[in-house]
């Protein structure tokens, strides 16, 4: 099995001048965790809940809601975004993938095929395929 057979294809993703509050609606309106930043079809970095979650600083000095939508309207997603991606292909193996979540301790893959992103594949993939597996009875 590669990461091109179990990869989501289609991934929504931000724009590096977006801003934080437009990035915040969509994660937590869709349930996302990783968003991929692009230019074009180009990664340029990658958005995270746990990122999110250091901007807002309505945790520390308790804003309300409102307050703290009007300060994340204010920080571009290109100030807080992870620049240096660690990505992998559609062709390495699903194996290969899960080493690289575990090693870096990372949440998910951005997968890039002649530098253009074309997937996403993240730990909840790699359990479900895990899953599948356990419940074939192949492990």
């Amino acid at each position: 099995m590669n990461v091109g057979d179990l990869m989501q294809r289609d991934v929504v993703t931000l724009e590096a001048d977006d801003t934080l509050d437009l990035a915040e609606d969509v994660m937590r309106l869709g349930r996302i965790r990783h968003m991929p930043v692009v230019a074009g079809e180009r990664l340029v970095g990658l958005l995270t809940q746990r990122d999110l979650f250091r901007a807002a600083i309505s945790s520390v000095l308790h804003f309300r809601p409102k307050a703290d939508k009007e300060w994340l309207a204010k920080i571009r997603v290109r100030e807080v975004m992870t620049k240096d991606v660690v990505t992998t292909t559609p062709g390495a193996s699903i194996r290969e993938a899960a080493g690289l979540l575990v090693k870096r301790k990372i949440g998910c893959l951005p997968v890039l095929e002649g530098g253009h992103l074309v997937g996403l594949l993240s730990e909840s993939d790699c359990l479900d395929y895990l899953v599948r597996i356990l419940g074939e009875g192949r492990a």
